[in-house]
């Protein structure tokens, strides 16, 4: 009886440690699994959190190279490159939870979305100043030309009208000083006596010139005998810096054809010597000559 009471109890203790050995076998393998399934969310979690890092870092430089290009949109990309920069300072300061990481990618998601429509609008600004540009450089070269085409044609006005002035200036010529002796019966006789002469004659023509504009024209004659005294009325004219003294001033009815001018100029006691005539027309000398009285 004996024997089988501790066949029996040695039974029930073999059950028992039996039935804790399988329970320590499922706990031990529950925990494992358990621990497994932590390590795999940990690494899962690590995972995404340096993928969403990567992908902000991904969008700071996008925002970094279209901030370099100097548009217009610059102030709004730096604005929205700050909000990237932000994002990631806290990712990196984050403890990486599920919560917490979902959180980071949905705002990645849309800092993305919204970088996408920034970056187009950019491109179409880009491409309006392109635009803009090529018209603005064009513009440039029509008008360079079109100065230049001005600048040509200034020159040949000015050319024109230095050949137009000049051809309407009048041409005086034969130019002829000669003294005379007056009788008593008013018939002039000429002399080269000094002591006879009662009048100098100074005579000139104007040549016939189309394209000179017609009507009266003014010479300023200058009689300088032979002790450098001007004759006449000895009136001034200025002309500007130019003082001119003139004997008398000789008023012609031009109708461009030739005229042959003759004027007095009376006197008594006229020196012997060389005898000066010069014509001007305002302050430029247009002829002049000489002539002796012995």
């Amino acid at each position: 009886m004996e024997n089988q009471k501790s066949s029996s109890s040695l039974k029930a203790v073999v059950v028992v440690l039996a039935v804790l050995l399988v329970g320590s076998l499922v706990y031990i393998f529950k925990m494992t699994s358990e621990t497994n399934i932590v390590k795999t969310e940990l690494k899962s979690t690590l995972t995404e959190k340096e993928t969403v890092m990567k992908d902000l870092q991904g969008l700071k430089s996008t925002y970094d190279a279209a901030i370099a290009e100097n548009t217009s949109m610059s102030d709004e990309l730096t604005l929205e490159r700050d909000k990237v920069v932000n994002l990631m300072s806290d990712l990196s300061k984050s403890k990486g939870d599920v919560a917490s990481l979902a959180k980071y990618r949905t705002q990645s998601i849309a800092l993305q979305s919204k970088m996408k429509v920034m970056m187009a609008e950019n491109e179409g600004l880009k491409k309006e100043n392109t635009t803009l540009t090529t018209q603005r450089d064009s513009t440039v070269v029509v008008l360079g030309e079109a100065k230049k085409s001005n600048e040509a044609l200034a020159g040949q006005n000015e050319e024109l009208s230095k050949v137009v002035e000049k051809a309407a200036k009048l041409t005086v010529l034969n130019t002829r000083g000669s003294a005379y002796k007056l009788k008593s019966s008013g018939a002039e006789v000429a002399t080269d006596k000094a002591s006879r002469a009662d009048v100098l004659k100074i005579s000139f023509t104007i040549a016939e010139n189309q394209v000179a504009q017609s009507g009266t024209k003014s010479y300023f004659v200058q009689v300088i005998d032979s002790k450098n005294n001007v004759l006449g009325d000895k009136k001034t004219e200025n002309f500007g810096d130019n003082i001119l003294t003139y004997s008398f001033v000789s008023n012609v009815n031009y109708e461009n054809k030739t005229v042959d001018v003759t004027e007095n100029l009376r006197g008594k006691d006229f020196p012997k010597g060389t005898y000066f005539v010069n014509i001007f027309d305002k302050d430029q000398l247009v002829s002049k000559t000489s002539f002796t009285l012995k």
